[in-house]
């Protein structure tokens, strides 16, 4: 026997259409950025581990050292890539697991993360917890932003003279802008875009350790919540990260 569906379930509203053409370039971009990741910095290490291996099987006389320089580059080439993969294995599950958002005191959020970050007497954190509202967001999935967001301003601005981390918001129009800001090394505004991509960087790998992921999560958790998320600098000024929660 045949069914007669409502006209509103066959043909969705416009935001659901919106929403759904949404996601769907979004999971082509997530497929480019892993098909890029495959090719060029998962075969990084491998290129490196295969070198050292084929130095150390055509020096049969190398010393101890030698023998030790290889089998550390090695392992180090070997933790990197396991770092990389496990990363874009984060990335990939984010964006396929349900939302479940509830009403989240922002400043519980921010002081669990602080407390996990790792301890350093030499920061200071400034944040004002009146400030920080009740917002509505799905908890692991904030979590992961805060802790990103909040590791990476500690993680560049930890060589600045005074290290200083402020954590607040701000009214914009008709929305609340959320900002973590650090007074550490800043980038070229120009490139501003980049920093969310996959694997993007814009500071040397040797100077600041990380894999390139973690800006992109926070872009993909941030979007899947309908809110924006973007960033600034200023040349010995710091960066600045902000983001919105409908």
């Amino acid at each position: 026997r045949s069914t007669l569906f409502p006209y509103t379930t066959l043909f969705r509203s416009p935001y659901r259409l919106e929403v759904a053409n949404r996601e769907l370039s979004t999971a082509n971009r997530d497929l480019e950025a892993f098909a890029y990741s495959v090719s060029h910095d998962l075969r990084a290490p491998l290129r490196a581990i295969d070198g050292h291996v084929s130095r150390f099987l055509d020096d049969a006389d190398s010393t101890p050292q030698v023998q030790s320089h290889h089998a550390g580059a090695i392992r180090r080439n070997l933790a990197h890539m396991g770092k990389l993969i496990d990363d874009l294995l984060n990335f990939a599950l984010i964006g396929r697991r349900p939302l479940q958002k509830q009403p989240l005191v922002l400043w519980d959020m921010v002081r669990t993360v602080l407390h996990e970050l790792p301890h350093s007497p030499s920061v200071v954190y400034e944040v004002s917890p009146d400030e920080l509202s009740t917002v509505q967001a799905d908890p692991a999935l904030l979590k992961q932003v805060l802790t990103n967001l909040l590791g990476n301003a500690l993680k560049f601005s930890r060589d600045a003279d005074s290290p200083r981390i402020q954590i607040g918001c701000e009214r914009r129009a008709d929305q609340t802008v959320y900002f973590v800001r650090d007074n550490g090394v800043s980038f070229d505004p120009q490139h501003a875009g980049k920093l969310f991509g996959v694997f993007e960087r814009l500071h040397k790998a040797t100077d600041f350790d990380g894999t390139g992921v973690g800006l992109a999560i926070v872009k993909q958790i941030i979007e899947r919540h309908g809110g924006q998320v973007w960033a600034d600098a200023a040349p010995g000024r710091g960066a600045t990260f902000f983001f919105t929660l409908p």
